[in-house]
């Protein structure tokens, strides 16, 4: 299925499917900061909010892992999973730089599956084969409780919204 969104105005063709409330999270295999495959079974009982987005380099983007990473402090049995393009080095440095603990920064360096499987691959444009700016919400046995799709790359998700899934 592709979907359209924008990119300051102009529009963009997505790949895939978001997984839906209701659904079950597709499994993955992203790299994770060591360098080593992580599959979505590694969060097995715990309640998890995808941070999916272009690249930590471009200030939305960072502004999103900003605020996410900030608001897993209040949160119990939460796996905060951070996921672009981004190489894992790349993770690491931004990280630091900001003094972000909280999270799993993941990289999908290894299998571009993941965002046509997620409903987040940028078919087309200067952002082609990026993810696309999306948040998920599920609970402890994978099922989807929130998701967007944000409509103009260049927009911060819902906060909101993704945090009251968690509160139900």
């Amino acid at each position: 299925m592709t979907q359209q969104i924008t990119l300051k105005g102009n529009p963009v063709d997505v790949e895939g499917t978001l997984p839906a409330p209701g659904d079950t999270l597709p499994d993955f295999s992203l790299t994770g900061a060591n360098l080593r495959d992580v599959a979505l079974e590694a969060f097995a009982g715990k309640r998890k909010i995808f941070n999916i987005f272009p690249s930590m380099d471009t200030p939305t983007c960072a502004l999103s892992v900003k605020r996410f990473n900030a608001e897993a402090d209040a949160l119990d049995n939460i796996a905060l999973l951070q996921i672009s393009a981004d190489l894992p080095f790349a993770h690491a440095r931004f990280c630091a730089a900001e003094g972000l603990e909280n999270g799993t920064t993941l990289s999908m360096m290894r299998d571009k599956r993941f965002a046509k499987d997620y409903g987040v691959l940028i078919a087309n444009g200067p952002m082609a084969g990026l993810c696309a700016r999306a948040v998920i919400v599920a609970d402890e046995q994978g099922t989807v409780l929130h998701s967007e799709l944000v409509s103009e790359i260049a927009d911060e998700p819902n906060y909101d919204d993704a945090l009251a899934a968690l509160k139900v």
